[in-house]
């Protein structure tokens, strides 16, 4: 009887010209990688996160996630790249992102409404809306990166999200070179995310007891499905986060 390994060989053979190494596991991909902003973070995912992929956010309410995605967003807009927020809570603060680095006019702002324009209606009437948002500016191209903030969204619609629309984005961005960043409450894009970070507060600084200076926040690596390119990326001046935040970073073990 012929062992596995010569099975293998001989099933491989047979089918070498419609699937090539059908049993042979495809190895991991390095991929380039684009700065975080927040070094701390960026020395967790070994240079930042993936470019031409899935990266979702999460954590629950001042976690610092959208602090985390301005901070990207800066460092993109600033090498005169042009991004969009997908904005499916219609919570996007254009002043707060301005006073950490992102220059408006390289920033496409898409507000998610109700229908009849009221600020509150049934969740996923905005959340078709931001999907089919994303679809849109993924297919026509030209951004650098693509922010879908679902943070307000509770996590029960966001799981509501059928994968073949996630499996879609992906191959997308892909194509289009654009980072996907997904922020919400809990991940949502399962085995489409190439990178899962888990955002939790956790403290807050002072000063003279009376004065709030800022706020540190953890984060946890739930999963990276790529090894990144080892390759050289700006990093902010140091003052950009040290005055309104400071970062813990931790890998889940």
């Amino acid at each position: 009887m012929p062992s596995a390994a010569a099975l293998r060989i001989e099933i491989e053979r047979a089918l070498d010209r419609r699937f090539p190494a059908a049993l042979t596991p495809v190895p991991r991909t390095i991929r380039e990688t684009a700065t975080t902003g927040v070094p701390e973070v960026d020395a967790l995912l070994d240079g930042g996160l993936p470019v031409g992929a899935i990266s979702e956010v999460t954590g629950p309410q001042s976690s610092g996630r959208t602090g985390l995605a301005l901070s990207f967003l800066a460092q993109q807009t600033q090498d005169e790249r042009v991004c969009a927020w997908v904005d499916a809570g219609d919570a996007f603060d254009p002043e707060s992102a301005a006073a950490s680095g992102v220059i408006l006019r390289q920033l496409l702002w898409v507000r998610c409404q109700s229908p009849g324009g009221l600020a509150k209606g049934k969740p996923w009437t905005r959340l078709d809306q931001a999907l089919r948002a994303i679809d849109l500016l993924l297919q026509a191209g030209g951004f650098a990166a693509i922010v879908l903030d679902l943070g307000d969204m509770a996590p029960d619609h966001g799981c509501q999200i059928p994968l073949a629309t996630w499996f879609r984005f992906r191959q997308a961005a892909d194509r289009t070179r654009c980072c996907l960043v997904v922020l919400g409450q809990a991940a949502y894009a399962q085995s489409s995310a190439a990178v899962v970070l888990e955002c939790a507060p956790c403290k807050p600084h002072t000063a003279g007891g009376t004065v709030l200076n800022g706020f540190s926040f953890e984060v946890r690596r739930g999963r990276q499905r790529f090894t990144p390119a080892m390759q050289g990326t700006r990093k902010p001046p140091a003052s950009t986060w040290s005055a309104t935040s400071a970062w813990e970073a931790e890998e889940r073990a």
